[in-house]
């Protein structure tokens, strides 16, 4: 049986990337996955994608940072499968590059939208639609970026990013003992289009103590273990898939 057999999840930023790998990993393990990106488009073409291979998959385009996008995810959950049992909050924005004082406070709010207060949005539905089915597993995406390093004018990123963990371990309090697992995923550097040139794909892999960035599907392997039953007694933590990255820091 596969690892997510019958499982129904949300993947946010599931157009390419991380949360698109996620998307077609969990739906190869059995899961029924609703897929969210601010674009319909190429959300279609990961559905179709996913259909292709046997597995379930619907589209809601929307922007996270809007409440009403994961009111919506939710409805098509339950409306189309039946219910909530996973949600990938990977979603996010790298938002103005500059010093953290050239910064506006509309660029800081913006970021912040895109990367905290939307998780928070996220749990805020998803919660309560797992609690329904017992429990369940929610992912959120954080990054190295703020947390193991700092990197020269993304501080706004790394702050919002960083918050993710604060958001993890309260979620662990409030509802742990009702079956509800939050934990943050951090990845390292990843080969997407967001990683930049070639150049910058060098000097990021630089960084890790393997000399290389990962390719997506390894991320998304790591998010399957948080969503799986394999991480059954895992909750309110980080999982560094860095590439060794914090470790030589």
């Amino acid at each position: 049986m596969s690892m997510l057999q019958d499982k129904i999840a949300i993947v946010t930023g599931a157009s390419s990337g991380i949360g698109r790998a996620v998307a077609e990993l969990f739906a190869t393990e059995g899961a029924k996955v609703v897929l969210n990106a601010r674009t319909q488009a190429p959300l279609n073409a990961v559905v179709e994608a996913i259909r292709a291979e046997g597995g379930e998959a619907i589209a809601v385009s929307g922007d996270v940072a809007d409440e009403d996008t994961h009111a919506r995810l939710i409805e098509a959950a339950i409306s189309r499968f039946g219910g909530l049992d996973i949600a990938v909050n990977n979603a996010g924005a790298v938002g103005a590059v500059r010093p953290l004082a050239e910064i506006t406070a509309a660029e800081w709010q913006e970021v912040l939208a895109a990367n905290f207060t939307s998780a928070f949005l996220g749990a805020r539905h998803q919660i309560p639609a797992m609690l329904k089915r017992g429990g369940g597993s929610l992912v959120f995406t954080s990054t190295f970026v703020g947390t193991s390093v700092g990197i020269p004018g993304m501080g706004a990123y790394g702050a919002s990013k960083a918050g993710l963990m604060g958001l993890v371990k309260g979620i662990t309090a409030d509802y742990g003992a009702s079956g509800i697992r939050a934990n943050a995923l951090l990845p390292g550097g990843v080969d997407t289009p967001a990683a930049g040139s070639q150049e910058q794909k060098e000097w990021a892999a630089g960084l890790h103590a393997m000399k290389r960035i990962a390719q997506p599907e390894e991320i998304a392997r790591a998010a399957l273990f948080l969503a799986s039953p394999m991480a059954s007694f895992v909750a309110g933590t980080a999982l560094y898939a860095d590439g060794g990255n914090a470790a030589v820091k």
